[in-house]
């Protein structure tokens, strides 16, 4: 009985310092004056409800080269999210415009349509794909740390608003990670069959910016 009880310890130990920690307070708006980590929350008396207002997602960002214009929502632009342990992006696509292959190593995301058709899939680790065209309305989830995809497949511009279940979800793309950092060309040449001037040419276009 004793070995049952030490075992389910673990295990909700273990389940609870996988996420991120139970707030300790209602909320804690970061106090930027703080000193020390007693006072690194504001006095909730000085909170005002334009801390919990976020307007930066009204419209589209700058879109990139692969079409795609993504605006995060974390903690560290929306003080309202501190310590509660989610947050947010609105991306936007042009007609074929792509979410290259990426994950986020610490949340599970949930992806909802707000306009358009897009492709959206993830890869589990049994190389096995989940993939479809979801449409205006319709919610897909992406399980955490898998590697999941999108691209418009519509022929207008599409916008999808995700919810991750982490104030710091961590991204990584994996044509950048892979390219992008310096990992050794000899490497990389053997692992994708490249020659020197094809792994030159991809280096150059996916080097961070």
């Amino acid at each position: 009985m004793f070995l049952i009880i030490l075992v389910l310890f673990f295990l909700n130990n273990y389940v609870i310092l996988a996420s991120d920690p139970d707030p300790v307070q209602d909320f804690c708006i970061p106090n930027m004056q703080a000193t020390t980590i007693a006072n690194q929350c504001k006095n909730s008396s000085t909170a005002t409800v334009e801390d919990f207002v976020f307007s930066g997602i009204k419209s589209s960002g700058k879109f990139g080269p692969t079409g795609l214009a993504a605006t995060s929502v974390n903690s560290n632009i929306f003080a309202g999210l501190n310590t509660l342990g989610m947050s947010f992006v609105r991306a936007d696509f042009e007609v074929g415009g792509v979410n290259v292959p990426h994950f986020h190593p610490r949340a599970t995301e949930i992806a909802f349509v707000l306009e358009g058709k897009v492709y959206s899939g993830f890869i589990d680790t049994n190389n096995k794909i989940f993939a479809k065209v979801i449409e205006k309305g319709e919610v897909m989830v992406f399980p955490k740390g898998m590697v999941h995809f999108q691209m418009n497949v519509g022929d207008t511009p599409a916008t999808i608003l995700g919810s991750f279940d982490s104030q710091n979800p961590g991204l990584m793309r994996i044509p950048t990670a892979i390219f992008g950092f310096g990992i050794k060309d000899q490497l990389l040449e053997k692992a994708f069959g490249l020659n020197s001037k094809e792994l030159s040419k991809l280096k150059k276009r996916f080097a961070p910016h």
